[in-house]
């Protein structure tokens, strides 16, 4: 199987994946337009391609199959990881000079598509790693991100991102966890939960509060570190048993007197609430891509079933009923795919995409659970039983309105951007 890097021919660094390149060229940008007048084209290039395929097989010969078990188990998928890791296919995003591939939001969507049809646990542990790197990524500095994401272009390691803790979720201005500067050292005390890859991280990006003051605006008082997940001080909590996605790990931590350097603060003290944020245009649309993965994966499944079960002696796929259920899918699934190419084309273009971010993300989590749904009411009382794979889209579905912000504060954002733009009369 092809490697990324081979199908980019970028010049290899330390990755088993890249050993057989040779000519050094940069990754092509995310939809361009190959139509001789211009304008819009929805054609992906040969390399965006080629990578759509190297994931899909990954995804279908390698995830697929062992799904079940690893849902039934609630195991880490180290193993899969691992292979995703030497194909190039787990931290994309990395710049080329850290030695990872320095992909565009565009092609990483490609990639988490194709990995969340297979399955969804899976691809949220991945994904988890660009969650946790991205605050690095666009805020970091030079020795902190040779230092941090280096690492991860070296060996199979993962990485969190430590925001959400027991009385702050979508209100991330109500977070506890407190930092205090000692001399070149802060000393953080707190605890997280909720958090992806929490249990497997090699390290952490951790929002705390240094400014005391309960007062002070919420893009002053909160700082960005990375936290090393072997720190004295840091306990990690137990792996949590939720309804869907069950071989991630997701767990709490608690932070007791745990020191970390001044030279591990993002961007400076009182940038963190900015940088937790900012994050977010990047990290939704591949969300958005992994709900649409399952989406496509539910419209599979139940048309193959409605086309091979028959009732009334003639396929179910014949009924109007089923036939109505199987276009509403198609119809939201390809509107969720539009959804996050737009939101991913725009930051790869250098623009701010909060408004396309929140809408991809939005849409496509809910159309994910329609999608589900239906699945299991095309299945009939074998979408309700466990052999049958519809029962566990509809599990893993719900989350896609959870986490990276809900369903609800999505359409808070998009109002305010709306409204934003009508008051300056951009619409």
């Amino acid at each position: 199987m092809a490697a990324i890097r081979q199908l980019l021919r970028i010049v290899p660094r330390k990755q088993p994946w890249s050993r057989c390149c040779s000519t050094a060229i940069q990754p092509s940008p995310g939809v361009t337009s190959t139509s001789s007048g211009g304008g819009v084209c929805f054609d992906l290039t040969e390399e965006q391609k080629e990578i759509q395929q190297l994931a899909r097989k990954f995804a279908r010969e390698e995830i697929l199959p062992k799904a079940a078990e690893l849902d039934a188990t609630m195991e880490y998928p180290w193993e899969l990881i691992r292979q995703g890791w030497e194909l190039g296919l787990l931290n994309p995003h990395i710049p080329s000079e850290f030695g990872g591939m320095g992909l565009h939001t565009f092609e990483g969507c490609l990639i988490t598509e194709e990995i969340a049809y297979a399955c969804t646990g899976v691809q949220t542990a991945m994904e988890a790693n660009n969650l946790g790197q991205m605050p690095l990524i666009i805020a970091g500095n030079k020795e902190q991100k040779k230092k941090y994401l280096g690492r991860m272009t070296e060996e199979t390691l993962m990485c969190g991102y430590g925001v959400t803790e027991p009385g702050a979720g979508s209100d991330v201005a109500a977070i506890r966890t407190r930092a205090e500067r000692k001399g070149d050292e802060y000393v953080i005390n707190g605890s997280k939960m909720w958090i992806t890859n929490g249990g497997v991280a090699n390290w952490y990006f951790l929002l705390a509060r240094t400014d005391p003051d309960p007062k002070c605006p919420a893009s002053k008082a909160f700082t960005g570190f990375i936290v090393d997940g072997d720190s004295p001080g840091l306990t990690r909590g137990r792996k949590e048993i939720n309804m869907g996605q069950r071989c991630s790990s997701t767990t709490g931590f608690t932070l007791e007197d745990v020191v970390v350097p001044k030279e591990n603060v993002l961007a400076g003290e009182g940038s963190g609430f900015k940088i937790a944020m900012g994050a977010f245009d990047r990290t939704r649309p591949p969300v958005a891509a992994g709900a649409v993965g399952l989406s496509q994966r539910a419209l599979d499944e139940a048309t193959k079933y409605s086309l091979e079960r028959k009732t009334f002696g003639t396929s179910i796929a014949d009924h109007q009923a089923v036939s109505f259920i199987l276009a509403e899918m198609a119809m939201e699934t390809e509107l969720g795919r539009l959804a996050w190419m737009r939101a991913a084309w725009e930051v790869d273009q250098g623009r701010r995409n909060t408004y396309y971010a929140s809408i991809a993300k939005g849409f496509a989590g809910d159309a994910a659970n329609r999608a589900a749904t239906n699945a299991v009411q095309v299945f009939g009382g074998n979408g309700f039983n466990t052999e049958y794979p519809v029962e566990k889209l509809m599990r893993d579905a719900k989350i896609y309105q959870i986490y990276e912000g809900t369903a609800q504060i999505q359409r808070l954002i998009i109002a305010r951007e709306h409204l934003s733009r009508a008051k300056m009369g951009l619409v």
